[in-house]
């Protein structure tokens, strides 16, 4: 599968044969840069830092308890092409999902890519840890998932922990928890290893792109949160964002699956709704390069790259709304027509706000306080 040897491999001329130009590679690099938090002028250095085939950091994508959710989401990106990501920007040395070789093959693969590039691979880790009875529940080629990380780990770069079952346990973990299905930063919790969380379920393959790129381009992780998350990614509240935030603002809600409201688009908050209270980019980044996310197509965002809301909150159970009241710097917008609801336009971010939002909002919270102290 891979197009020449990678020592010799020249991106640009591999980009334009495969339709790819190097204005348009220069645009995602552009756009990879103010993405991550960068001036726009760190284009052409992450340009260079991927066109450069020595510099490729090689790559072991590990498996534990997972559903493939995530490797299916790498698989379907298209800026660049996974085959683009795989053969060009990275070295994909071990993949159970994406290997051409099998069994002791690609084991013996993976062992001697460890060994030539030790303190200079990415460890990608993809599903839970079970770690009760000796963490008997996942296995490949005769040894734990469990045993075959803390022998990886300590030989790698850095770890990514890659989509919400790696970086919190995910649906694994759910109550009863009977295998004991635990986070891989946990299991790695003061050792020193440099560990990011990419949760979602599954999460936008481009944040682990960007994640990749900044690495390659800097020789280090990008800034992260207080929970391992990059912060260009997981900043800010999905909420903030959404389309459907103007109807939130101006308390217009679909009351059911398929009710009048629903219909016209309102805001999903009373379906239950975990875009307050979750930090993720799905509102403003989207998926699979056709502008489509859970809340755009109806349904409600169910927190699933939060730790403690999605997998763990009731589903339809309403969210903690963090944010209410619209600041200063809003104006005024039209109402809804026929409807006589005043409303904000927000001058930034995309998203909308209403006059009727410190009304609105001090209902909701002060119903989420009485039942709190309930």
């Amino acid at each position: 599968m891979k197009c020449c040897d990678s020592t010799h491999c020249d991106f640009t001329q591999e980009s334009i044969a495969g339709g790819v130009s190097r204005r348009d590679f220069m645009k995602v690099c552009s756009a990879a840069a103010v993405y991550m938090g960068l001036s726009e002028s760190f284009g052409p250095t992450i340009a260079e830092a991927a066109t450069t085939a020595a510099r490729r950091p090689p790559v072991i994508w590990l498996s534990g308890q997972e559903c493939t959710g995530c490797t299916e989401s790498l698989l379907r990106a298209s800026h660049p092409s996974i085959g683009t990501l795989l053969l060009d920007l990275i070295s994909l040395d071990y993949s159970e999902t994406l290997n051409t070789g099998a069994g002791h093959q690609a084991e013996e693969f993976r062992a001697k890519s460890i060994e030539e590039n030790t303190g200079k691979f990415i460890l990608v880790c993809e599903g839970s840890i079970p770690v009760k009875d000796g963490g008997i529940y996942c296995k490949v080629a005769g040894r734990t998932a469990l045993e075959i990380l803390k022998e990886t780990a300590p030989k790698a770069a850095a770890v990514i922990s890659f989509g919400s079952c790696a970086a919190w346990g995910g649906v694994p973990s759910a109550d009863p928890n009977p295998t004991g299905a635990t986070p891989v930063y946990k299991i790695l919790e003061g050792t020193g290893i440099p560990v990011v969380n990419i949760p979602g379920c599954p999460p936008n393959p481009y944040n682990f792109l960007s994640t990749v790129l900044y690495y390659v381009t800097f020789k280090k992780l990008p800034e992260l949160d207080d929970k391992l998350r990059p912060k260009f990614a997981y900043g800010r509240l999905i909420h903030e964002n959404c389309e459907r935030r103007p109807h939130f603002d101006a308390g217009r809600f679909a009351e059911k699956f398929g009710d009048e409201g629903h219909r016209k688009g309102y805001c999903l908050y009373k379906l239950g709704c975990k875009g307050p209270e979750t930090y993720n980019n799905c509102s403003t980044l989207r998926f699979n390069d056709v502008g489509t996310w859970p809340v755009n197509t109806g349904h409600p965002c169910f927190g699933c790259s939060e730790e403690g809301v999605g997998f763990k909150a009731p589903l339809h159970s309403p969210a903690e709304v963090l944010y209410v009241t619209p600041p200063a710097e809003f104006v005024s917008a039209p109402p809804e027509k026929g409807k006589g609801a005043s409303a904000l336009a927000a001058a930034v971010g995309g998203a909308a706000v209403g006059a009727a939002a410190v009304a609105v909002g001090s209902n909701l919270g002060k119903k989420d306080q009485d039942n709190k102290e309930n």
